[in-house]
């Protein structure tokens, strides 16, 4: 049982730290700021479905997904790994990840893009979903997905008084909360790659 809750909080600190809902709370309130109350909660209801949606897919299709294009387990620890922590240094030296950057995207649903995808949803999350429910079989898949509905809905308070939030903490507590979260990201980053590097050295031994 204990495994199983050491399993749930690593899961967990993963994707929050990935998905950092305190500094995407700032995302938000600037991207739909000037909309109503019952606007915004439409537009974070609907992002955080897609977004879960999105995570559902990669989470049950990793295997597949593996076999199709003949991919290792031990492949995507490694690559999800570097791109975590690429995540995690950008975040700790106080800088907007170009994986989580909104620039550059005029959708005129912003529900989708930029907070699904690639704000919420991104590269980062996805590798991160995948490795962490192919890597403990069908328990590890519902954990996986349990633990990331409770994170989207946390998410979705979170966007939903947006305002109250970055009036309290302001943007010198957002920028604290998004450089801890880098130094999760880098250290849970690093960990994808040395189990990765050292299951291939065990394989060709």
């Amino acid at each position: 049982m204990s495994d199983l809750y050491t399993q749930m909080i690593t899961v967990f600190l993963g994707f929050f730290a990935i998905m950092n809902p305190i500094a995407n709370t700032a995302a938000f309130a600037g991207l739909v700021g000037d909309k109503s109350k019952a606007e915004q909660i439409k537009i974070a209801a609907k992002a955080l479905i897609v977004t879960f949606f999105v995570i559902l897919a990669f989470s049950l299709l990793g295997k597949a997904i593996f076999h199709l294009f003949g991919i290792t387990i031990s492949a995507l620890r490694i690559t999800g790994g570097i791109l975590v922590f690429l995540v995690g240094y950008h975040m700790l030296n106080g800088h907007t990840s170009k994986m989580h950057s909104s620039e550059g995207n005029d959708e005129s649903d912003i529900a989708i893009s930029p907070l699904a995808v690639p704000l919420l949803a991104g590269p980062g999350t996805i590798a991160t979903a995948m490795n962490f429910s192919s890597s403990g079989g069908t328990s590890g898949i519902i954990i996986t997905v349990s633990v990331f509905a409770i994170l989207c809905l946390i998410t979705f308070i979170c966007f939903i008084f947006s305002s109250n939030i970055i009036a309290l903490i302001g943007k010198s507590g957002i920028s604290i909360v998004t450089r801890l979260m880098g130094l999760i990201l880098a250290v849970i980053g690093t960990q994808m790659v040395i189990t990765g590097v050292t299951a291939v050295v065990r394989s060709m031994g």
